[in-house]
């Protein structure tokens, strides 16, 4: 009878983040296994029937399990009972006990650990084969990804709009903005209107309630392109609450856009660097509280231009960032979208540290994936009020999905934890703690992973 077991060699089984070796077959109806986990498991699983003991041996990382986030670190125990979802992730070694013995259909993937997945490597499981060829293959000189989307641009305007909600309909969506955000070609644009998401100034003016009177308020507006974000929460914050002080700082990386934000003087046809009116969204009386009228332009009021300090930088600059000091409320709205998924994501995290603890990031215009997986990391609060309205509140980039990289997808209450994905105000509290990222964007779906631990 055999009593002494040793680790398989060489390793039994090799995921994203994982590498194992497995002790037996034992004669008991139970696996163990040796884990070396460089980042973690790949995916969240769910197990039918098997009861799952993991002991830390050494490293540290953390479980979620239904949700919940729970540390571990060196002599930790953990046990996943059936019909739980869960993953782990960090640099550790574990023992892991299983009981019954692994078997076929016992594991299901339900999503991507973000944590472990990067980019890169979800391109290949996302686009392999015929896909992947179809995304770069010319045929005299053109390629048949455009021929693709054509097509498809016809067929989804032939659905009701009203059907544009549908969970199918978002899925097929989904799928074609994924390959739109893969064509090349993006670039900076100035293109801003005045008084742009309305809900989103209501939420926040509410969110300066706790301000007495007299005390300051600060906001630094990141990618403030021509300014009419900026005059708009100025305009709605000192319309409603005179009496406090406000500090704004507003930066952009054109020297153009700055130059025409600093002077506030609007054409009033066309705005200056786009081929749109800036006030679209206006109407007669406020454009009445916001301008002075000359023949031909708008000139911003006086009273609403003092506070604000107008500079040309680039919020991916730590320096920058850091020249800005602590915030009450960071403003990163539609230009992160403009950058490839790992540029973005790299300027988020540095964005962020210019919010005060307990202080609110308004972020919109990046790829969902992205800011819903550095939310989770960071254990960023969303903002639940009005959410739903916020994210409709601005016609342009929710019409531009799926058709353009920048467009907003439709709320998906199907989704596990929507209202972390689609809101866009976030409250960073004390807790955050900024972490180097190793991970990139990637969509939130599940695939097929290792069968065992």
């Amino acid at each position: 009878m055999r009593y002494v077991y040793t680790c398989s060699e060489p390793p039994s089984f090799k995921g994203h983040g994982i590498s194992g070796h497995e002790f037996g077959p034992l004669k008991q109806n139970a696996d163990i296994y040796y884990i070396d986990s460089q980042k973690g498991h790949d995916t969240f699983i769910i197990s039918r029937k098997i009861f799952r003991t993991y002991y830390v041996l050494s490293g540290s990382g953390y479980f979620i399990i239904n949700g919940e986030r729970l540390p571990v670190t060196r002599g930790v125990l953990v046990e996943v009972p059936p019909k739980t979802e869960y993953s782990y992730s960090g640099k550790m070694t574990l023992l892991c006990l299983a009981v019954p013995r692994w078997f076929k259909g016992n594991d299901r993937s339900t999503r991507l650990n973000f944590d472990v997945v990067d980019e890169d490597l979800f391109s290949n499981i996302s686009v392999s084969s015929r896909w992947e060829r179809l995304l770069t293959m010319q045929i005299v000189g053109k390629s048949p990804l455009n021929a693709f989307l054509r097509v498809n641009r016809w067929i989804w305007h032939q659905i009701p709009s009203g059907m544009h909600r549908v969970a199918p309909v978002i899925s097929y969506g989904r799928g074609l903005h994924f390959l739109v955000r893969r064509q090349p070609g993006r670039q900076q644009f100035p293109d801003t209107f005045f008084l742009r998401n309305r809900p989103a100034l209501e939420t926040i003016l509410r969110l300066t309630d706790s301000k007495k009177s007299g005390e300051k308020l600060k906001i630094a507006v990141l990618g403030c392109s021509t300014g009419a974000e900026v005059y708009s929460i100025a305009w709605k914050l000192r319309s409603a609450k005179p009496d406090l002080s406000l500090s704004i700082q507003a930066i952009d990386i054109s020297p153009a856009a700055v130059d025409i934000a600093r002077k506030g003087v609007y054409p009033l046809v066309t705005a200056e660097l786009t081929n749109k009116s800036i006030f679209e969204r206006l109407s007669g009386a406020e454009m009445a509280e916001l301008f002075d009228q000359t023949d031909d332009s708008m000139s911003i009021k006086t009273w609403l231009k003092e506070g604000i300090t107008w500079r040309v930088g680039s919020a991916t600059s730590a320096a920058e960032i850091d020249r800005l000091g602590p915030q009450d409320l960071v403003v990163a709205n539609n230009f992160l979208c403009h950058m490839d998924s790992a540029s973005a994501e790299s300027c988020l995290r540095n964005i962020v540290r210019a919010v005060r603890p307990d202080g609110y990031l308004f972020a919109t215009g990046v790829d969902l994936e992205i800011r819903t997986r550095i939310a989770r990391e960071l254990s960023w609060r969303p903002l639940e009020n009005s959410l739903e309205e916020i994210h409709e509140g601005d016609p342009s980039v929710r019409n531009a999905w799926p058709w353009h990289y920048s467009g907003l997808e439709p709320i998906d209450k199907r989704r596990r934890n929507w209202k972390l994905r689609y809101a866009q105000f976030f409250q960073l509290t004390r807790d955050c703690e900024m972490k180097p990222s190793t991970t990139r964007g990637h969509a939130d779906q599940a695939y097929a992973s290792l069968p065992v631990v």
